[in-house]
């Protein structure tokens, strides 16, 4: 299938959003963690892919080094933030308030650096104004490297969301997932039966935070840009109401609503981006008040009780067939 680059590029850009949303519902669908923080590795690691390729290059294996450190610093981060919660023994709404804490002082840090001191080596920070002209990701390939932008980019990305989702289903529902549900529904009960809930909160938490952390890399890579707005108040809101939308403990679903709702809001935000805000806020309280467990899981119950009540009908008429020929 062939894609133009407007299409490929804007499929790209939906795809992109939907890393952080798979965290957040491992976190939270499935460890009852509910985090404001998604966005504030986005930022981390996007802003550390951009420091790192400007300062050292762009050549191929100098680009893709910067990913991989951008994943990194969102791992150590995410590794010292969760210790200090769970180990702390933060608990319930209490995470969503560390963890938003947390995403709006990086939000306010980044917006002041607008000055000329705020460099690191050859990359300003540019405060506001954002960080630019940061290099795409190349390959190796016959003749010279090949830039994936447009169609190859959107393949990239569409693999490596395949990936995350086969590694998220696997961890999810084995033995890990099993005992991460035990923890949610009842952590007392779990902690009795010897299970070290705080280990399984961190390391459920550095798993979905660094999945934000990849979607900050790839949406810098994407547009060779990034602002302290990524982690302003709104975008830290956005991934709890895709995740709310689409079902939070649905991987597949967490996907499919976040790219559908992205692209959507793209679509509004031509007309200002109020609307696309207005859209988001109406979706979540319809959610909230008519199909807490989510839009596309709320479908699949109704839609099979439907089909089993027309099945019952069939089976009564038949019935009903048979007994009067008799």
């Amino acid at each position: 299938m062939v894609i133009d680059a407007t299409a490929s590029g804007n499929l790209a850009y939906c795809l992109v959003w939907a890393f952080s949303a798979v965290g957040l519902a491992a976190m939270w669908g499935h460890g009852g963690i509910l985090s404001f923080g998604q966005t504030a590795f986005f930022g981390l690691s996007g802003y550390t892919y951009g420091v790192f390729t400007l300062n050292f290059g762009d050549y191929w294996y100098q680009s893709w080094l910067g990913v991989i450190v951008g994943l990194l610093v969102s791992v150590v981060v995410a590794a010292l933030i969760g210790y200090m919660i769970f180990y702390g023994r933060i608990k319930g709404v209490f995470i969503g308030i560390v963890t938003l804490s947390v995403t709006l002082v990086l939000e306010t840090f980044m917006a002041q650096t607008a000055g000329p001191q705020w460099t690191i080596g050859q990359a300003p920070l540019n405060g506001y104004n954002g960080m630019g002209g940061m290099p795409q990701l190349t390959i190796p390939w016959p003749g010279g490297t090949l830039t994936l932008e447009n169609a190859s980019f959107y393949y990239l990305v569409l693999v490596l969301l395949l990936i995350v989702y086969a590694i998220a289903k696997r961890l999810l529902d084995g033995t890990f997932g099993l005992t991460l549900v035990a923890i949610r529904e009842n952590p007392q009960r779990a902690e009795m039966l010897g299970v070290d809930i705080r280990r399984h909160q961190w390391m459920i938490f550095v798993f979905g935070s660094t999945l934000g952390g990849l979607s900050g890399a790839l949406y810098t890579i994407w547009g060779s840009y990034i602002t302290p707005s990524t982690m302003g108040l709104t975008a830290a809101a956005m991934p709890v109401i895709w995740v709310a939308t689409a079902g939070r403990q649905s991987i597949g679903g967490a996907i499919i609503g976040t790219a559908f709702l992205v692209w959507l809001s793209q679509n509004l935000a031509v007309y200002g981006s109020q609307y696309a805000l207005i859209l988001m806020g109406a979706i979540l309280l319809i959610v909230v008040l008519a199909a807490p467990e989510g839009l596309l899981p709320s479908s699949a119950k109704l839609l099979r009780r439907l089909f089993d009540r027309d099945r019952t009908h069939s089976h009564g008429a038949i019935n009903a067939h048979k007994e009067s020929k008799s």
